[in-house]
């Protein structure tokens, strides 16, 4: 009688885990957690109480968030950065677009100086910048005044009501060209020389190339500046509130809800509502930055949703 073998049971191995990649990523994690989370936790205390002198400090829920919602200086400085983004943020990205190309068109001469001539507003701080453009833009002190002087001439004064917004738009395009070209020329870097040599031998001119290889090409990039961008705008802080020290009435203390918050806080010791106010720009810019990250995605997730509908009926 022939006895059937039985094999024991081969031992588990244990499975060692490798905590080398937590040596690199710790130091980060501990930082993002103290400047980033922490805070982030803090606000949101802070926005679900209210601080009164009679009666302290007592919990209200979402009662400030309720009252931002109703809040017309909030919409109205939200209406603003919208309109801000609406228009400044296609014409950076454009401008920043084209010199990207231009770059990597091999038809530029003196290349670097090129590059680093667009770059070098980007390494100058924000508030240098506005005092540079605003000492430019006075017309009874600056660039326009003199202009004004020598031409005997009378321009827009750029810093009226009529032309702030524009005033500040430029200033903010002129840091930030430099910063989204070089993520636009990075892009253009990474694309497969093979495809340039297909689109030769297929006969594609330099226009064709551009808008079948080098723009789907670097469409991640292009995603990542607009998603910047759209951040950058509904942070729009340094550039209006330099500017009010030059001309107050124009920048009211709403201007945008960044400087609503600080004001609220810091002049008006509303810090619970002032918490409220950002936690609600941070998910309103969340939200829009989400949409723009993927229109795409949306609107197809929609049409398969209304083609399942007809289907089923």
């Amino acid at each position: 009688m022939t006895q059937m073998a039985i094999a024991a049971p081969r031992p588990r191995r244990r499975i060692r885990r490798d905590w080398a990649g937590w040596i690199f990523v710790g130091p980060f994690m501990a930082v993002f957690a103290l400047v980033l989370i922490a805070p982030l936790i803090y606000a949101i205390y802070l926005s679900l109480w209210r601080e009164t002198l009679i009666g302290g400090v007592s919990f209200v829920g979402l009662e400030n968030y309720v009252k931002a919602l109703e809040d017309p200086k909030f919409w109205e400085a939200l209406a603003r950065v919208t309109v801000f983004l609406l228009i400044q943020v296609p014409i950076m990205l454009a401008i920043a677009l084209f010199a990207a190309l231009a770059l990597d068109s091999a038809r530029l001469r003196w290349v670097p100086l090129f590059r680093l001539s667009i770059f070098l507003p980007y390494a100058v701080p924000g508030v240098v910048a506005v005092m540079i453009w605003g000492y430019m833009y006075g017309a009874q002190f600056g660039l326009v005044a003199d202009i004004n002087n020598w031409l005997g001439i009378k321009i827009p004064e750029p810093l009226s009501s009529s032309w702030i917004m524009v005033a500040i738009g430029n200033i903010v395009t002129w840091e930030f060209v430099g910063y989204n070209m070089l993520v636009f020329y990075a892009g253009l870097k990474a694309i497969p020389q093979e495809l340039y040599e297909a689109a030769e031998i297929d006969g594609a001119g330099a226009i064709r190339t551009i808008f079948s290889i080098k723009l789907p090409g670097i469409r991640g990039a292009m995603i990542i500046a607009t998603l910047f961008s759209i951040i950058g705008s509904f942070q729009l802080f340094n550039e209006p509130q330099m500017l009010a020290s030059l001309v107050p009435n124009q920048i009211s203390s709403y201007f945008t809800p960044n400087i609503y918050a600080f004001n609220l806080s810091f002049s008006g010791s509303m810090f619970n509502y002032a918490a409220a106010i950002a936690i609600l720009s941070g998910i309103i810019t969340m939200v829009v930055a989400f949409i723009a990250q993927n229109p795409e995605g949306l609107f197809t997730r929609k049409r398969k949703a209304n083609s399942l509908e007809e289907e089923q009926a």
